[in-house]
């Protein structure tokens, strides 16, 4: 395990040196098959992967759940030798103190554009300048070839992917789709907050948008019909409250009119105080 980003850049200089690609794959721990499934993505694609664990506090408002968001490194680390996440080369872990990340007069930060002042940057300002500085920070530490991220942040990857385009970082970044329980409930971290009722209940996400899909295959590309559709959906739900369901272009994520032939379709719900994000890249 390492801990300091300059273990952490000979680690993967040596990797270089033998030949290997270097995969990242960014967390915040608390980790589940969702996670897993992007450090198998990175062993198939690259030769070395470091899953980095660190929750960053500089994406959390100071209302938000930094305090408690879950941390439970030593059975992370069990998952990942469980799971067998190493087919093809070796994965490294990457764990730094919150000084070794953002040491004593640090006052630098990564300032995001349009992408990000929409949907999650309209209900958390302040949060993807915490994500941006992060993880170009991860990215230059680790000299990574190939970056993997969930499509459950949607947002996040498109902010992400514009940043390492405007900033020329020279490497590539793979969105990985969503992991999802029996039921259909995306994975996440958070889910662990909710009671047995709103567990229950939150699948009423992934219902809503398989409306939605329904919907546009069968012809309706009025963005405000299935957008009535998926709100009343997600209503029947008692402790749901929407804070946003947007019809969006897939790059730029503004809303769209009417779908042609490609949109994607992103939720973000609260259950009590347990805020889940879900969405649908459609595709015609």
């Amino acid at each position: 395990m390492l801990t300091t980003i300059a273990d952490l850049r000979s680690f993967t200089a040596s990797q270089h040196r033998a030949g290997k690609t270097v995969g990242l794959v960014p967390t915040m721990g608390a980790l589940h098959s969702g996670h897993l499934s992007l450090v198998r993505e990175s062993n198939k694609r690259c030769g070395t992967t470091v899953v980095s664990i660190f929750v960053n506090p500089a994406q959390f408002a100071p209302n938000e759940d930094f305090q408690r968001y879950p941390r439970t490194l030593e059975n992370d680390l069990l998952l990942l030798q469980k799971d067998g996440c190493t087919p093809n080369g070796k994965t490294e872990v990457f764990v730094p103190e919150i000084s070794e990340m953002y040491p004593r007069g640090f006052d630098t930060s990564v300032h995001t554009g349009s992408i990000s002042q929409v949907l999650e940057g309209r209900s958390r300002p302040a949060h993807f300048q915490g994500v941006a500085t992060v993880v170009l920070k991860l990215f230059l530490a680790s000299q990574a070839d190939t970056a993997f991220f969930g499509q459950k942040d949607y947002q996040q990857v498109c902010v992400i992917r514009r940043i390492t385009a405007d900033l020329n970082v020279p490497l590539e970044i793979v969105m990985c789709p969503i992991i999802r329980e029996p039921d259909g409930l995306a994975m996440s971290s958070r889910n662990r907050y909710l009671t047995a009722a709103q567990r229950q209940q939150a699948v009423v996400l992934s219902q809503s948008l398989q409306l939605a899909e329904t919907m546009l295959r069968s012809g309706t590309a009025d963005s405000a019909a299935v957008q009535k559709a998926v709100t009343e959906k997600i209503q029947t739900a008692p402790e749901a409250v929407i804070d946003y369901v947007s019809i969006a272009d897939p790059i730029t994520l503004q809303e769209l009119p009417a779908v042609e032939s490609e949109a994607v379709i992103l939720l973000a719900v609260r259950f009590g105080t347990t805020r889940l994000l879900d969405n649908l890249h459609y595709v015609l």
